[in-house]
């Protein structure tokens, strides 16, 4: 009971007391109630257990999770120590922290800025790159393939006939022929130097047509080189046998031997050079009355 008296007056001591010398005893307090401590707890220690083999390390090493369960001992005094120290400290003002004084501070003088030559302007060079946009891609649109047809053969027509071309003669024509005749060659032709073979054609044609095969007689003379022309409307000549020297206007000197044939336009001026002396031609004329010219 002294102990608990002295320490209540201590206590009411310890508030009316300026704050430093509440400091002082509240130390001293502390210090007397830490030995009051240590003293109380040397008195109350146990001796120490014997040490337990290695085979009972086990057990031991469970024990503390069954004092986890078990009720708290009751408050030593040493405890109530402690809680007695701590609601002191509680008791005590606070240190109230003093304003720090702001240090001062000191501008610096500005700093002397050199001034520095502006680089010249570098010139910049502008590209234009020409970008092509891309065309905007159409929706692909189904288009309807048709589906081929089967071509049909053509059928093989006939060529066109050509209209028959009406000719100059009114009167019907009549199927005639004309055999091989030694006595049929006679010298009433058209040139006193050749023989002629009338085959019967102007007769059968109504003067639409003259045939007849021509034997020249030997030798060629001045006589036959007289330079002529004939009015007709197609005159052919073929060469039978022998050889047959022409000229012929715009187209010179030709050769004509057996087998040889060629067409006379009409107008056309011409001369016989020479033949063989067994050159025979065969002669066909339209119309069968025709006229010649000599040119002198």
């Amino acid at each position: 009971m002294a102990k608990a008296s002295t320490r209540r007056g201590a206590s009411a001591k310890v508030k009316t007391a300026p704050p430093a010398a509440a400091r002082k005893k509240a130390t001293q307090v502390i210090a007397t109630s830490k030995k009051a401590a240590v003293k109380s707890t040397a008195k109350k220690a146990a001796p120490p257990a014997p040490k337990a083999p290695a085979r009972a390390a086990a057990p031991q090493m469970a024990a503390p999770r069954k004092a986890a369960t078990a009720k708290a001992p009751p408050k030593t005094a040493a405890g109530k120590v402690k809680a007695a120290v701590s609601k002191a400290k509680a008791a005590l003002p606070k240190k109230t922290a003093l304003p720090k004084k702001a240090a001062a501070k000191t501008v610096a003088p500005p700093k002397k800025t050199t001034a520095r030559k502006a680089a010249p302007p570098v010139k910049t060079v502008a590209r234009t790159i020409a970008v092509k946009k891309a065309a905007p891609r159409r929706a692909a649109t189904r288009v309807a393939v048709p589906t081929p047809v089967p071509r049909r053969a053509r059928t093989a027509t006939a060529p066109r006939k050509a209209p028959a071309r009406k000719l100059s003669g009114s009167a019907p024509q009549v199927f005639t022929v004309s055999h091989l005749n030694q006595d049929a060659f006679k010298a009433d032709g058209l040139r006193p130097y050749a023989k002629y073979r009338d085959l019967g054609i102007a007769a059968a044609t109504s003067g639409l047509c003259q045939a007849h095969v021509i034997r020249f007689t030997p030798p060629c003379t001045d006589e036959v080189r007289k330079r002529h022309l004939h009015q007709t409307e197609l005159q052919l000549v073929y060469v039978l046998q022998g050889w047959m020297k022409n000229e012929f206007e715009g187209h010179g000197e030709q050769m004509m031997s057996a087998g040889s044939c060629w067409i006379q336009p009409s107008g056309i001026k011409h001369t016989v050079l020479d033949y063989s002396a067994d050159c025979e031609v065969l002669e066909i004329i339209v119309p069968a009355d025709f006229t010649t010219e000599e040119i002198t």
